[in-house]
């Protein structure tokens, strides 16, 4: 199924409406998986959301957001909204790296994490995403795909509360980014991925 703004328009295929949307469908998937799973399983599928969500949003705040911000009406309120559900996602991933996935308590508060992302999902493809088609000619929407691409190579792979802004992502993405990759390395090297 792909997608259709409000005005009945489909992104092109190769422009960042449909990169973000093709992306939003992928950590759908990976949010019933990880919770349709159980002991290392549950675990890789985690990780695997947790690395997903992790350089999705550091694209998004890092090209996409500014963007909107400045070239959509009404921009400004409707990036802030959703940083605001960025950070309060990261925190809860944050936690949630500390748990047990097997136990009740990740559970109860993955299944909120989930709904909060599905809601937040439909927000920016609701408001965000429309306002980009409404905004953007299509050369303009395909060179910001290929940036959202680039940051997402050198995004950190875990959550970092506190960095949804360009700023805050330029000062702190790179070295958390590194540290991020190694702590990921060292994992895959030791056979707990």
């Amino acid at each position: 199924m792909g997608y259709t703004d409000t005005a009945g328009r489909r992104p092109e295929s190769n422009d960042v409406v449909a990169l973000l949307m093709n992306q939003h469908e992928q950590i759908r998937t990976l949010l019933d998986d990880v919770l349709e799973r159980t002991g290392e399983e549950r675990r890789h599928a985690f990780r695997h959301l947790v690395h997903l969500l992790a350089v999705h949003e550091t694209a998004e705040e890092e090209v996409v957001h500014p963007y909107a911000r400045q070239a959509a009406e009404g921009g400004e309120h409707v990036v802030a909204d959703r940083l605001k559900e960025e950070n309060a996602a990261k925190r809860t991933l944050k936690r949630l790296e500390h748990m047990d996935p097997d136990g009740p308590a990740f559970v109860e508060e993955f299944t909120s994490l989930r709904d909060a992302v599905r809601a937040h999902a439909r927000a920016e493809e609701t408001y965000e995403f429309t306002r980009l088609l409404d905004a953007g000619d299509p050369a303009r929407l395909q060179a910001l795909a290929k940036a959202v691409r680039a940051a997402e190579a050198v995004a950190p792979t875990h959550p970092h509360p506190g960095t949804e802004t360009l700023t805050g992502n330029a000062l702190l993405g790179p070295p958390a980014a590194v540290a991020d990759r190694a702590r990921d390395a060292m994992r895959k090297a030791m056979g707990r991925t």
